[in-house]
């Protein structure tokens, strides 16, 4: 609740301006973590989703992936919308059909009404999430403070992913799973609230009309391709359901770069991508996001299918990644004040490769600490520590009326990664399980997943450190 200010005695203009800054920070932070919450909250209650509406096992995967892709593949059309509509505007748009969507999952009495309804929540989620990024960086000035801010974020954001498997499991354990979609509606009912009557518009790309031949295709490429990669978990590689779209979305793709060559107004010019800085950070979130997201899903179903705990206790028994990916976002600001960007997103990717080689060695019967617990605390802390550096590299350089549309590209880089991850390390294991049940064989499968991972992570690890520039650190005062 903000206190009532004496009118006899008005406020000093830099007072109002440091409350204004702060409740732009706090409505990006909250509309963060409700889109990233989402990918994971929905984990711990798939069962229960699946005994209530009579959902198949590929359906079950659908949850996941209506949101995911939906998420990614309309993130860069959301970004640019903020630069040319207004980040305010877009941020109430965004968050206002998410809000929507989620009372409608809830809600769901059939199987493809919730689909449809996660489908929803992710269009509004790739809206609302590149305007959060850009309300933040054209609140606060570029610099120290602008490095905190973004740390700040990336902590709630990365705090939404770890926390959605204890708020999930709280939730259904003692409510039902359609709270795990309806939590979220008071919560954004709120923040709508307050961020019409606090937050100040703000558009920096004029009046142009938006690239929508370019933003079809830019879409449409991203969603295939992750359909595609979906489909090889039911039909295989050689597969027509899975060659069409995994040949189709790169071809899309390629003929929107051509599309953004010839367009007097791109929706993304391609000379954004050739800044270096940009290229490689987000490059570098494809590969962290691949492997990270990746881990909430694989380390519930482990405690819940191998381990045998309930919701509530795979939720707890991540708390303490949680609060590693948290500490480790917290610290990344000064970490780079000491060592710089590049060399922490370093430090932090080698942290979390090594986390994933050591949960590859999970077994059947592994105890807590060392099948859960330490793992787990080394994987978030790294990707903690990476994933400020890489944000602060990717926006450090975007001009101010591309603002929303470089904060779409990390938004969309590190979700892409997500859903890309998720669906070719599902199919890694299912590929070594076959199917089964068996809990020697699902964590055989499991154990697979992770070691994937920690390859990606190494490689993407040797990518960052021939690509990523070198700045100088920046003296960070706290």
């Amino acid at each position: 609740m903000t206190p009532m200010v004496d009118v006899s005695t008005p406020a000093p203009p830099t007072d109002r301006i440091k409350a204004r800054t702060w409740a732009v920070v706090l409505a990006a932070c909250v509309g963060q973590f409700l889109v990233v919450l989402d990918v994971s909250v929905v984990n711990v209650a798939l069962p229960s989703m699946r005994t209530d509406l009579g959902l198949s096992a590929a359906g079950l995967q659908w949850v996941l992936n209506a949101y995911s892709i939906a998420f990614a593949g309309f993130m860069l059309l959301g970004g640019r919308a903020a630069d040319l509509y207004g980040r305010k505007r877009m941020f109430l748009v965004g968050l206002g059909l998410f809000t929507a969507a989620s009372l409608a999952g809830g809600l769901a009495q059939e199987g493809w009404q919730l689909l449809a309804a996660r489908a929803a929540q992710g269009l509004g989620a790739a809206v609302l999430a590149p305007a959060t990024l850009t309300l933040l960086t054209a609140a606060v000035p570029e610099g120290p403070a602008r490095t905190k801010a973004i740390g700040t974020w990336m902590a709630v954001g990365a705090g939404g992913g770890a926390a959605g498997g204890l708020v999930g499991g709280v939730l259904t354990d003692t409510l039902s799973w359609r709270w795990v979609l309806l939590i979220n509606v008071p919560i954004g009912v709120l923040v709508l609230i307050g961020a019409a009557l606090w937050l100040a518009e703000g558009r920096t790309g004029g009046r142009s009309r938006i690239d929508l031949l370019g933003a079809v295709l830019v879409t449409a490429g991203l969603a295939s391709l992750a359909y595609g990669i979906v489909q090889t978990e039911e039909s295989g590689w050689t597969a027509a359901p899975t060659l069409v779209p995994l040949l189709g979305g790169p071809a899309l793709l390629a003929l929107f770069a051509l599309v953004e060559t010839r367009t007097a107004k791109p929706l993304m010019p391609l000379r954004v991508l050739a800044a270096r800085p940009v290229a490689s950070a987000n490059v570098a979130m494809v590969v962290i996001g691949s492997a990270t997201f990746s881990m909430w899903y694989f380390m519930t179903v482990y405690a819940q299918n191998v381990l045998g705990y309930s919701a509530l206790e795979a939720g707890l028994a991540l708390m303490p990644s949680s609060f590693a990916v948290v500490l480790g976002s917290k610290a990344a600001p000064r970490l780079m004040a000491r060592v710089g960007a590049k060399n922490l997103a370093l430090i932090g990717a080698a942290v979390a490769a090594t986390g994933f080689g050591w949960q590859s060695t999970m077994t059947v019967h592994g105890s807590y600490l060392t099948a859960v617990c330490l793992p787990g605390v080394l994987m978030m802390a790294g990707a903690g520590l990476a994933s400020t550096p890489l944000a602060s590299l990717a926006t450090s350089g975007a001009a101010p009326g591309e603002a929303g549309l470089v904060s779409g590209l990390v938004n969309t880089s590190r979700t892409m990664g997500g859903a890309l991850g998720l669906a070719v390390l599902s199919t890694v294991a299912a590929a070594r399980t076959h199917d089964g049940a068996d809990p020697v064989e699902l964590t055989a499968g499991y154990a697979l997943a992770f070691r994937t991972a920690a390859g990606v992570l190494l490689a993407g690890l040797l990518v960052m450190a021939l690509w990523l520039p070198r700045h100088r650190p920046t003296v960070i005062k706290v």
